[in-house]
């Protein structure tokens, strides 16, 4: 069995002793919006799955975990079934910090 060897910056070595270019990976939202609307929708993809699990590893139920965030069952059952299209950004920005799990915006230039 081969295995890849690693150059010392981290990039792995091709069979011919070249580096290999890391492709940057995008997510399907880049495939189906523009380019604005695709990054909206990756921060509020990445804010419903954190209060997605947030809701799994607390082991409140729907109720409890609508107080916390101050919004009805109904909202909590939304974020459990990953209904990005009932929330804005803002909205899941406020809710994960009613969650405590700390949201911040980082710019990548």
């Amino acid at each position: 069995m081969k295995t890849s060897k690693w150059l010392d910056n981290g990039w792995p070595e091709s069979p011919g002793g070249h580096h290999v270019a890391k492709k940057k990976v995008h997510s399907v939202f880049h495939d189906l919006y523009p380019e604005d609307q695709a990054a909206e929708m990756e921060m509020r993809s990445l804010l419903l799955q954190g209060l997605g699990n947030w809701l799994a590893d607390s082991g409140l139920t729907q109720t409890e975990a609508a107080k916390i965030l101050a919004v009805t069952q109904a909202r909590v059952s939304d974020i459990k079934r990953g209904k990005i299209s009932s929330f804005s950004l803002d909205l899941l920005v406020r809710l994960a910090a009613r969650a405590g799990l700390n949201p911040k915006l980082k710019l990548v230039a």
